[in-house]
């Protein structure tokens, strides 16, 4: 588990494409530092699993799956990546509950700057768009956001300038896929009262 309070800014120094899989090799000595074979570090918001470690950098392989559900498959060596150790048991929710598994992508419509905070429109797919609230949450590349506005196709956050230096969102163009990551707890509620109505209809 995750909580989209981004730990490093990373880099992508090798792809291997594998045919219906992707081996990536990233540079990340904060959240490389005592990873181990298994371990699991969000890439974009993308929860991989570690295959190699060493000298700060690790390896994931992605399967076609994720690649087909999130933007992964669009890195390229040189790409910046925002990097995340999943949360130990003691430690405080600095974001809000997420679980590293990308519930598809969207796309950045434009971005409006101020003097201390950028707006930033981001397309929705319209099977997501029913769990996206205004004040509630979402994670875009790994990054725990608040929702400003919440429309039928689209939602738009504010960015602090913390968060424009210290992750990918600072330098991502109109045009450019993001992951998204909806709220697990809306997801669960929904299936439950889904439940529930057919149960009673019986």
């Amino acid at each position: 588990m995750f909580t989209g309070i981004v730990e490093e800014l990373g880099e992508v120094t090798a792809v291997e494409n594998l045919g219906d899989a992707s081996r990536f090799r990233l540079r990340g000595p904060v959240v490389t530092e005592g990873a181990r074979h298994g371990d699991s570090i969000a890439v974009n918001g993308v929860c991989l699993t570690v295959v190699e470690t060493g000298d700060g950098e690790f390896t994931a392989d992605v399967m076609a799956e994720t690649l087909k559900r999130s933007s992964l498959g669009a890195l390229t060596t040189g790409s910046r990546v925002n990097l995340e150790r999943p949360m130990v048991a003691d430690g405080r929710f600095g974001g809000h509950i997420v679980q590293g598994h990308v519930d598809g992508t969207g796309t950045i419509v434009e971005r409006t700057p101020s003097e201390h905070w950028e707006i930033v429109k981001i397309s929705l797919p319209a099977d997501l768009a029913r769990y996206v609230v205004e004040k509630g949450s979402i994670t875009v590349d790994g990054v725990s956001l608040t929702v400003v506005e919440a429309g039928p196709d689209y939602f738009t956050i504010s960015l602090i300038p913390t968060t424009l230096a210290l992750t990918t969102l600072g330098v991502k163009q109109s045009g450019d896929p993001v992951n998204l990551e909806v709220d697990v707890i809306a997801k669960y509620v929904e299936r439950l009262l889904g439940a529930g109505a057919k149960g009673s209809a019986k």
